[in-house]
């Protein structure tokens, strides 16, 4: 070694260092990791599923290329806990396709063993109409439309709970043999 080198002792890292912001991101894994694990555990608490049907339709008034509705939906809860939630959002899919969505800031409570009615207003695209209606001429489809519904009752907890239920409209006799 040369007169001219220094030894310096080893620094210790700073407060700022790489080092530390390293162990606060492993420290803020470890409790989202936890966080998610809690969240998991109190979703398997052995809920029944939600049974939710759209029990009514009613016309609203809309904007320019759309038309609005207010769909009723019965939330039926077989558990033994209530069921509150704080909005809700729909989708309707009529023949496999994207037909009406909304969303509701709603609030309220489904009782345990119990069922509420939920009103939700949606949007129905007139270019979504039309590909329906183009749709139910050219296909072979014998008087009946299948839908899906399908969404969620946002909870006050991390987590919502989602539904989904299905079934068929019967078209009117008229609209059926006008088309042969």
């Amino acid at each position: 070694m040369s007169a001219d080198a220094v030894v310096r002792p080893p620094q210790r890292p700073r407060a700022g260092s790489h080092v530390v912001s390293a162990s606060r991101n492993a420290l803020r894994a470890v409790l989202a990791l936890g966080m998610l694990l809690l969240g998991g555990c109190a979703a398997l608490q052995g809920r029944e599923p939600i049974e939710v049907l759209m029990v009514g339709v009613e016309p609203l008034q809309g904007e320019g290329l759309e038309l609005r509705m207010l769909v009723k939906l019965r939330i039926q809860n077989p558990s033994d806990a209530p069921l509150d939630f704080n909005g809700v959002s729909v989708q309707l899919d009529v023949q496999g396709k994207r037909f009406a969505t909304g969303v509701s800031d709603t609030v309220g409570s489904v009782p345990r063993y119990g069922e509420a009615i939920v009103n939700v207003p949606v949007s129905i695209s007139v270019f979504r109409i039309a590909r329906q209606a183009i749709g139910v001429m050219t296909d072979e489809f014998r008087g009946k439309l299948a839908y899906e519904l399908s969404g969620t009752l946002a909870g006050p907890e991390l987590n919502g709970v989602r539904f989904k239920s299905s079934g068929e409209f019967t078209l009117p006799v008229e609209i059926v043999e006008g088309r042969r």
